[in-house]
């Protein structure tokens, strides 16, 4: 039997060992590429070792404190659930559950409402309560067939200006208009200011030298920003942040029109973004990695229910079964001006479904009539899915790029 302990600043040294080991890589040196190690964000006060009888720690398991933003651009404190692991030699011997169900017990505890990670495997996740709820993709662009489409009458042209920035010289910008930004877009994670002054994650927090193409408003404010590398022919954008389609496009016009290029890679492009419309080739843009990326665990349903912003009036019985905890609820969830409540019932339900599923419609990233489709959620009557997916849609599909 494991015993599960919290952390403390002393315990980091042996955290990261054993997480390394259990994925099989050692820790690579502070400072390396110009900025911070990963784990220099880890809140070990919020971490956990899982240790043997003898005292040997044999898995982690962390969160950082983090804020996402719903739809109706509502923003709440949520745990970015990270650095999970278990050794080779303690795997299928229950630890991985033990810590899990040790941290999802202590964060409801806390009144916490919602959880969130990064999935290493699509497999692992979901039997802990866990849905895919964002899903990003790469975008590939050939320059030679990168020709934006003549714009339509009536059209505006976008205005401002571009600024070429080094990434050791850009940060405080970056950080100004990331935030901006992580505020109007459903399923974004903010970015505490010690990532970014420890350079802990991925480039462009990372000090890592980059390139920062900084697009600026007529009025000369940062409104957006490209951070993006060149290796060979291959220029590769780490993001684009802006909350502006037009300052986008404007930002990947300036890595496309870059000399000596071959090709564009945009690493993380959001579903259904009309970048690929602008292209007078359509063909020009080959979409790949299409992957999940945020997955949302929902630890209190009627406090998630009611802290996003609806598009639709009505209202839906939702049955909503967590094996994990051996849980279940029934709630009537009523929209009325873009706002919800949501209370105990004994009507009839819409819709049944497991936790999991009602993570990955809960961001509006994915329609419930497609997890009805799959088997996944019980549509009660024939205009249960339609409904629920009027209830659920949003204006823009949910995209994160934060990695943690």
């Amino acid at each position: 039997m494991v015993e599960i302990r919290p952390t403390t600043d002393e315990d980091l040294e042996v955290f990261v060992d054993t997480l390394h080991a259990a994925f099989g890589r050692f820790p690579e040196t502070p400072g390396e590429d110009g900025g911070g190690v990963w784990w220099s964000a880890l809140e070990m006060e919020r971490n956990l070792l899982a240790l043997a009888p003898d005292g040997r720690p044999v898995g982690t398991a962390g969160a950082y404190s983090f804020e996402l933003t719903l739809p109706g651009e509502t923003v709440v404190p949520v745990s970015g659930v990270t650095a999970v692991g278990v050794v080779p030699s303690h795997r299928r011997q229950g630890v991985l559950t033990a810590m899990m169900r040790h941290q999802l017990t202590e964060l409801k505890g806390r009144g916490e409402v919602l959880s969130v990670l990064l999935a290493s495997e699509a497999l692992i996740y979901r039997r802990f309560g866990y849905g895919p709820a964002t899903s990003t993709q790469r975008m590939t662009v050939r320059r030679h067939q990168s020709a934006f489409a003549d714009p339509r009458a009536g059209t505006p042209a976008p205005g401002g200006s571009v600024e070429l920035l080094r990434r050791a010289d850009g940060g405080a910008v970056l950080e100004e208009v990331y935030d901006r930004y992580r505020r109007t877009r459903p399923g974004a994670l903010s970015r505490p200011p010690r990532w970014w002054a420890l350079g802990a994650g991925q480039p462009p927090v990372a000090k890592a030298p980059r390139h920062v193409a900084v697009h600026r408003d007529a009025d000369g404010n940062p409104d957006g920003y490209a951070s993006y590398s060149l290796d060979g022919e291959t220029l590769t954008v780490d993001e684009i942040i802006t909350a502006d389609d037009a300052v986008f496009a404007a930002l990947a016009r300036f890595a496309l029109d870059h000399d000596l290029v071959d090709k564009v890679v945009f690493k993380h492009v959001p579903p259904a973004h009309p970048l690929r419309y602008r292209f007078a080739d359509y063909r020009a843009a080959e979409v790949s990695n299409d992957t999940d990326w945020l997955w949302v665990r929902v630890l209190d349903v009627p406090r998630a229910l009611t802290a996003r912003g609806w598009l639709s009036d009505g209202e839906l019985v939702l049955d909503v079964h967590d094996p994990f905890f051996g849980e279940r609820g029934r709630h009537l969830l009523t929209v009325r001006d873009g706002k919800a409540e949501c209370v105990p019932t004994d009507r009839d339900p819409d819709l049944s479904l497991d936790v999991s599923d009602l993570g990955s419609v809960y961001l509006g990233g994915t329609a419930p009539s497609t997890l009805v489709g799959a088997g996944h959620i019980r549509a009660h009557h024939t205009e249960a899915a339609g409904l629920a997916d009027a209830l659920f849609r949003t204006e823009r599909p949910p995209h994160c790029l934060h990695w943690f």
